[in-house]
């Protein structure tokens, strides 16, 4: 693999261990002291950390080079990642809301202790953390799957602050807001999902990337480019391509325009972040 997916799934591994260390904490404890909102917060970091797991296994597929059957790379097996970790997400969404609803006509009373916020405030510490640590490699290395998980994690911190109010809540004696905190909690999750999905789905139908204004804008630079149009993007970040024509002077040698069309190339690529492609077809300008 290249040195991109390789950090990527490094990154991946020290956060699914995270995950994981906080899901155990806050199912156990949940468990223990009957906590719904805990324990489905518990829930919410577990699937994170098998989020990772599919993340990693991902990014091994996407780091392969393009070949006959995939004669664009397999770039997109990234965001389809992304998906699946949606379809995760809103999955456990719609268990904690069938637990919640269950939790309204049982007689268990949930069980507050001081270690009952140390073990929220502690992981709630974690998830800053990881989701700051997360949103920036994904800035750097252009990951499309570590940006849609940071967007998650971060969706993380929101639902471990509300299960501190349900705590308090508790506390003071009121034990039916645990169960409606967690449907909270549960549509806060489910709207994660559904964004991811959203966001994934605009790679996969190959929406545009890129304004057309800006790409010509650029294009218009290189000497000799009379006219620009038929702009077309696609991919995904780090993965964009571009396909373009631009117009020459009909008198022009074959030569010159060839060299034209690779300046625009170079030139593209090395203005535009996350550009790998860009094809330009060269046409000759219509005389007035």
């Amino acid at each position: 693999m290249d040195k991109r997916s390789i950090k990527i799934q490094q990154i991946l591994a020290v956060i699914l261990v995270l995950n994981f260390l906080v899901a155990f904490v806050k199912i156990v404890y949940g468990t223990l002291t009957n906590t719904l909102s805990m324990k489905s917060d518990g829930y919410h970091s577990l699937f994170d950390g098998i989020s990772n797991i599919v993340g990693i296994i991902a990014i091994f597929v996407a780091a392969k080079p393009p070949d006959k059957s995939h004669p664009y790379g397999h770039q997109k097996f990234e965001t389809l990642a992304s998906i699946i970790i949606a379809i995760l997400i809103i999955f456990v969404g719609f268990e904690i809301i069938h637990n919640s609803i269950t939790r309204f006509t049982s007689n268990i009373s949930p069980n507050v202790t001081n270690l009952s916020f140390l073990v929220m405030i502690g992981t709630m510490a974690i998830n800053l953390m990881v989701t700051e640590y997360e949103r920036r490699k994904g800035e750097q290395l252009s990951s499309e799957i570590l940006l849609a998980d940071s967007i998650h994690t971060r969706s993380d911190i929101f639902v471990s602050l509300s299960v501190l109010v349900a705590l308090v809540a508790i506390e003071a004696g009121y034990p039916i807001i645990d169960p409606l905190i967690s449907l909270i909690i549960a549509a806060v999750i489910v709207k994660a999902g559904v964004s991811i999905i959203l966001s994934s789905s605009k790679t996969l139908c190959d929406a545009a990337q890129l304004e057309e204004d800006m790409i010509c804008s650029l294009v218009y630079e290189i000497k000799g480019v009379e006219n620009c149009h038929k702009i077309r993007t696609r991919g995904c970040i780090g993965d964009i391509h571009i396909d373009l024509h631009i117009m020459v002077r009909p008198d022009m040698p074959l030569y010159e325009a060839h060299a034209i069309s690779h300046k625009v190339m170079d030139h593209l690529k090395s203005k535009i972040k996350g550009v790998s492609e860009v094809m330009v077809h060269i046409d000759p300008l219509k005389e007035q």
